[in-house]
Order: C-alpha cells, then sequence, then structure tokens
C-alpha cells in the first residue's frame, strides 16, 4: 500500500516538465498520444503523480509507451538507457531478502517497486521497451517472475546484447551492482 504523498508546486512543475520534454524529444514511444491529454490524467491523480515522482527520481526517466482504450489509461515504463541508478543492488523478494545470512542489500525488488506504487515490468513488457531502443546494453533488469519458477528459489532478469534481448535466471537472494529493476505504472 502506497502512504499517501505530497508533492511540492515546485516538485510537480519540475516534473511536469521532465515529463513534457522527454514525451517530446521520444515521439517514436507514443505516436499519435497528446500530451496536453497526459497531462491532465496525471495532474488529477496524486498517487500517480507521487509514483512518476520516485520513478524519476530513482532514475528510471519514466515515459509514456501507449494508451490502453479499454482501460482509459496511459502506460509508463522506466525508459533511463541503463537500469536505473537508485534501484540496484537489490534482491528478487522480501523472502530472498529475509534469506541471506550476511551480505544482506539494504532492499528488495518488490518492497521497492510497491512502495514507489509501481509493478515490475513482465518479460513481455520488457521486449516491448526494447522495441524502442538498446535499453540496458551495460546492466540488466529484474523481470516478473512466474510462480513455478520462483517457488524453486529462481528469479528471472533480463538485458540486451548483440542486438538480442536475453532471458537469465539467478538465484532469487542475488544482487549485483548493475542489476537494477524496472517499472510501469498506469494512469
Amino acid at each position: 500500500m502506497i502512504t499517501k504523498r505530497k508533492l511540492s508546486p515546485k516538485q510537480i512543475e519540475e516534473l511536469l516538465n521532465a515529463l513534457k520534454e522527454r514525451f517530446e524529444t521520444n515521439m517514436n514511444r507514443h505516436e499519435n498520444l497528446i500530451w496536453s491529454e497526459i497531462q491532465k490524467k496525471i495532474e488529477t491523480n496524486s498517487e500517480k503523480l507521487w509514483s512518476l515522482f520516485e520513478m524519476e527520481r530513482t532514475g528510471g526517466e519514466p515515459d509514456v509507451i501507449r494508451y490502453d482504450q479499454k482501460r482509459n489509461q496511459y502506460i509508463f515504463y522506466d525508459c533511463s538507457k541503463e537500469t536505473p541508478k537508485d534501484r540496484r543492488s537489490l534482491c528478487y523478494d522480501r523472502k530472498a531478502l529475509d534469506s541471506r545470512k550476511e551480505n544482506k542489500p539494504k532492499n528488495n525488488v518488490f518492497d521497492l517497486a510497491s512502495a514507489m506504487g509501481i509493478e515490475l515490468l513482465t518479460e513481455e513488457q520488457y521486449r516491448e521497451l526494447q522495441t524502442f531502443g538498446d535499453f540496458d546494453t551495460k546492466t540488466s533488469s529484474w523481470i516478473l517472475t512466474p510462480t513455478n519458477i520462483r517457488d524453486l528459489g529462481g528469479a528471472l532478469f533480463a538485458d540486451f546484447r548483440y542486438g538480442q534481448v536475453f532471458i537469465y535466471h539467478n538465484g532469487a537472494e542475488s544482487y549485483y551492482a548493475a542489476r537494477g529493476f524496472r517499472g510501469s505504472l498506469l494512469v
């Protein structure tokens, strides 16, 4: 559950300016969408505004990927070139964090994503993101792992190397300085 947070007018203005500039710079990610309509939706939802602020603050560079007409929602993904810099060195989930006896990371992907009010990218979403550019060419990102794999102690991560998306596995309790996570947000 997200704690209600309040942004200052200056924080809101800076965030909206950054989102608008990113939107206008990367029109290939959202052809036929209109920024003013997106901004209206963002401004009327303080929880989503907070989540976008957190995505931006932690280095995710959120941007609109598409509009879901059925749900009447815009879909944002973290679009930073490499996995968000302030979301790295995290194990996969609370169970993995609790299982570590020593050298525990400071947090885990699921607790941090939940606190931010965002969802971890699925494999399908990660592959969709890669259609807009080459992301994670030097880093990797945890992705949502199917229950049957997680139940066996594993977790999935992805990256982009040699012109190809690679999906790998690792122990869920592992963490690396070059591995973080990317999120999605419906607004």
